[in-house]
C-alpha cells in the first residue's frame, strides 16, 4: 500500500514538474515575444496588416516608429510614391491638421517646404551653385550675392520687350535650336525676358509692390536674389501674335512648347494647378533650362520642378 501511494506521490510529482516545464516554457515564449517587434507594433495599436508592413523594415525604422505616437495614417504616408523618411514627422503632423488635403499633395508640400511661408527666414538657404543648371532658385533658395559675376552671357538678336538683350550663352545655343525646330513648323518663338542683374530684378520687384503691394508683388515676380532669371537659366518666352500673358496660352506655340522644350532642356517652370507648391501664379510662357537629360526626365514625373529636385537631387 506504501509503494503504491509512494508511487503516486511520484507520478504527482513529475506531472508537476512537466507541467511547470510546460508553463515555464510557455512563459519564456512569452516573454521572448514581448521583445518581438510584432509584438510590440500590435501592443501599440496596430493592426495585423500594418505591423507585418512594419516588420519589413530596417529596424532603425521599425524603432522609430515605435517611439513616436500611435498614428493610423503612418502605413498610408509611407506608401506614397514620394515619401521620404526625413519628412514622416511633419507628414504626420501637417496631414493631422489638414485632414482634407490628399496624402499626395502632403507629400509634395511637405518635400517642397511648402507648409512654411514664403521667404521663411527659418527655412531660407543658399542654393548649391555648383550644379549649374540643376541648380534650384525659388523662395527658399536664393543666389549668392556675387553668383553673376563669371557668367558667360551671350547677346540676344531675337528679343522683344523687357530689359537687356541678355542670356547666358549656353541657354541661348539651346533656345535658338528650339526657335528653329518651331520656324520648321510654321511657329514664331520671341524671347521676352531673359537674364536680370539684381538690380533689374529689384526694380521689377519693386515696381510690383508699388503697384499692388507685397502679396501681389509676391505672387507675380520674385523679391531679388530669389528670381530665377538672375541665373541666366530662365526666358519668358511668346510670340508676335500673342505677346502678352493673358494672351500667349491661346497660341500654338504654347502648345508646341509643352509638348516639345523638354526636348531641347527646357520645361514649363510654373504649371497650372501648382500655385501652392510653387509660390507663383501660372506662367505660361516661363521656361528654365535643365540640359536635355534632367528636363526629359522632369517632363515624364509631371513634377514641377520644386518636387522633382526635393526627392531626387536634394534627397
Amino acid at each position: 500500500m506504501k509503494k503504491t501511494k509512494l508511487r503516486y506521490d511520484r507520478i504527482a510529482i513529475l506531472v508537476l514538474i512537466v507541467i511547470a516545464i510546460i508553463w515555464g516554457i510557455i512563459e519564456i515564449k512569452h516573454i521572448m515575444y514581448t521583445h518581438t517587434y510584432e509584438y510590440k507594433f500590435l501592443n501599440k495599436g496596430y493592426d495585423k496588416e500594418t505591423t507585418n508592413y512594419f516588420i519589413k523594415l530596417d529596424n532603425n525604422k521599425k524603432d522609430y516608429i515605435l517611439s513616436i505616437d500611435y498614428n493610423e495614417n503612418i502605413k498610408n504616408i509611407m506608401e506614397q510614391r514620394y515619401f521620404m523618411w526625413k519628412n514622416l514627422d511633419s507628414y504626420i503632423s501637417y496631414y493631422d491638421k489638414y485632414k482634407e488635403k490628399s496624402l499626395e499633395d502632403v507629400i509634395a508640400i511637405i518635400n517642397v517646404h511648402a507648409d512654411k511661408d514664403w521667404y521663411d527666414k527659418d527655412t531660407i538657404k543658399e542654393t548649391d551653385t555648383s550644379l549649374k543648371e540643376k541648380m534650384l532658385v525659388n523662395k527658399f533658395y536664393y543666389l549668392p550675392s556675387n553668383y553673376d559675376d563669371n557668367l558667360d552671357i551671350a547677346t540676344v538678336k531675337n528679343w522683344y520687350a523687357y530689359g537687356e538683350k541678355k542670356i547666358l550663352n549656353e541657354v541661348y545655343q539651346m533656345y535658338i535650336q528650339m526657335y528653329n525646330a518651331a520656324k520648321n513648323e510654321g511657329l514664331n518663338l520671341i524671347i521676352n525676358s531673359g537674364f536680370r542683374t539684381n538690380k533689374e530684378q529689384t526694380d521689377l520687384y519693386d515696381e510690383r509692390k508699388k503697384m499692388k503691394g507685397t502679396e501681389y508683388a509676391d505672387l507675380y515676380a520674385a523679391r531679388p536674389s530669389f528670381s530665377e532669371h538672375e541665373t541666366g537659366l530662365a526666358l519668358d518666352i511668346f510670340t508676335p501674335e500673342y505677346p502678352t500673358t493673358e494672351t500667349f496660352e491661346s497660341s500654338k506655340e504654347y502648345t508646341w512648347l509643352l509638348n516639345n522644350a523638354y526636348k531641347f532642356g527646357f520645361i514649363l517652370r510654373y504649371p497650372k494647378g501648382k500655385e501652392y507648391l510653387t509660390g507663383y501664379a501660372y506662367e505660361s510662357w516661363h521656361y528654365r533650362y535643365l540640359g536635355l537629360d534632367l528636363a526629359k526626365k522632369v517632363y515624364e514625373s509631371g513634377l514641377t520642378y520644386d518636387e522633382y529636385y526635393a526627392y531626387y537631387i536634394e534627397g
